[in-house]
């Protein structure tokens, strides 16, 4: 006698559901998150502002037109020969890496004598680091001003460079809390083979630690990159030594009616710093993220 096999289960199958059930639970989900749609797109808006006039022509960019017909391309090589951008852009570079490679030259050390060393007067030093980052920096302009402007240095860069290698009191306490993450047994095993203080910040702390310095560095860099008062305040009168910041502002003083080529400037000056963001998001987030894992 033959016996027909029987399948235990049947394939489930999921079925569709229909037009108007989905289409309920769209405008459903859209009502649930309308408040987050709203400052989405109005956050999102000059994003796509920015881009769209930096393409249109003169009579586009002053109309209520939203769409650029034809794309105007040459806007883009018409902002280098209204102002000078390379200059701008070699002033900019140059202050923001030297001080970058200052700020990471003067607060690590400082970051391992406050987390690794013992001796006496720690706590208190890093008091006054927790003083100095609660400290506005407005506080310390007009002596720092009088300062350069005694040394006749107030209308070049050095004013913004220098003060950047003596440390940054944040640059410190993020360092700092970053270095008291990594296991002594490291250290102690590195001293035994006798290696010196500094030997053992070099080849062990700084490779552990490549996160937050990546972080620290992409911190200092960002921010010199955008810094608008300081530049103004010691460069405003000698424009040889402009940032693009300060450039920036004055092209569209002086083209405040093209509006499509003072966007396509904003255009060139945002590009580096989105593009330098996507490229080290990942060391800037684990750096941040492993920075409060120890205090």
């Amino acid at each position: 006698m033959s016996s027909t096999s029987v399948p235990l289960t049947m394939p489930f199958v999921k079925r569709k559901p229909p037009a108007s059930v989905r289409r309920r639970r769209f405008l459903i989900a859209v009502a649930n998150h309308s408040l987050l749609i709203a400052v989405s797109i109005a956050f999102l808006a000059p994003f796509f502002f920015i881009p769209l006039t930096a393409l249109m022509t003169d009579n586009q960019a002053l109309s209520a037109a939203v769409w650029p017909h034809p794309f105007r391309w040459s806007n883009f090589l018409d902002v280098f020969h209204k102002a000078p951008i390379w200059r701008w852009t070699l002033n900019t570079m140059m202050y923001a890496g030297l001080a970058t490679l200052g700020l990471l030259l003067s607060s690590i050390p400082v970051a391992y004598a406050l987390s690794r060393l013992r001796w006496r007067g720690r706590d208190a030093v890093f008091l006054v680091v927790l003083i100095a980052l609660m400290l506005p920096p407005q506080v310390s302009v007009v002596p720092l001003y009088v300062m350069w402007a005694k040394l006749h240095l107030v209308g070049t860069l050095w004013p913004l460079i220098v003060p950047n290698w003596l440390g940054d009191a944040f640059s410190i306490f993020l360092l700092r809390q970053f270095f008291l993450t990594i296991p002594e047994e490291y250290l102690d095993a590195a001293r035994v083979d006798g290696c010196g203080e500094l030997r053992i910040l070099g080849t062990v702390v700084l490779r552990l630690a490549k996160p937050a310095i990546a972080a620290v560095a992409l911190f200092s860099f960002l921010y010199t990159f955008n810094d608008f008062f300081l530049p103004l305040l010691y460069t405003g009168e000698n424009p040889h030594n402009w940032v693009l910041s300060i450039g920036l502002s004055e092209f569209r003083s002086l083209h405040q009616v093209q509006w499509n080529l003072t966007m396509a400037a904003t255009l060139l000056v945002m590009a580096p710093v989105i593009v330098l963001f996507f490229l080290a998001q990942r060391a800037f987030v684990e750096g941040v993220t492993l920075t409060g894992v120890k205090g």
